[in-house]
């Protein structure tokens, strides 16, 4: 993450870093956030461009995600990863299916590894959650997520900073 961060950081000013890493599955708010305040920007700001970044995403993942896996699957080289990554999130989908959109609320609400914005798009998509249904639900899930990691990263900041 470091090397990512610093060809991020020798092309864009912090807030540009904040919000575009913020865009990137894996690292999405939940890694933004203590990077922004490591780097001396402030509370309020560094969370409202890490969550405008992790929540700009949404939309194009839910509109177009169909149609991004019926061309991988036709690539012989692609259809392995993608039918692996289908079936990694249907397994998290049939823990979810019973609770339907809070059951999405509560997998992006929660701040770990492999629970933010972009799998959580996915699982409304594959759940078959029309875009004005899922894109309040994923923004809610990531608005609390976010809260969390604010609030643990800057208690740590002041802790040990």
């Amino acid at each position: 993450m470091q090397s990512i961060i610093r060809f991020f950081e020798h092309y864009m000013t912090g807030p540009w870093l904040v919000f575009v890493l913020s865009m990137l599955p894996l690292i999405e708010l939940k890694g933004t956030i203590p990077v922004g305040l490591a780097m001396g920007m402030g509370l309020r700001k560094t969370f409202l461009l890490a969550y405008l970044g992790s929540g700009f995403p949404i939309p194009f993942i839910i509109i177009f995600i169909r149609d991004i896996f019926q061309w991988m699957h036709k690539n012989d080289r692609m259809r392995a990863w993608i039918e692996k990554l289908e079936e990694k999130t249907l397994k998290k989908a049939e823990r979810h299916r019973a609770l339907g959109l809070l059951g999405i609320f509560i997998f992006v609400a929660i701040p770990l590894p492999g629970t933010g914005v972009w799998t959580g798009s996915l699982l409304a998509t594959l759940l078959g959650y029309r875009l004005k249904h899922a894109l309040p639900t994923i923004w809610g899930g990531n608005l609390i997520a976010g809260l969390i990691i604010t609030g643990l990263s800057y208690g740590l900041k002041n802790l040990f900073f």
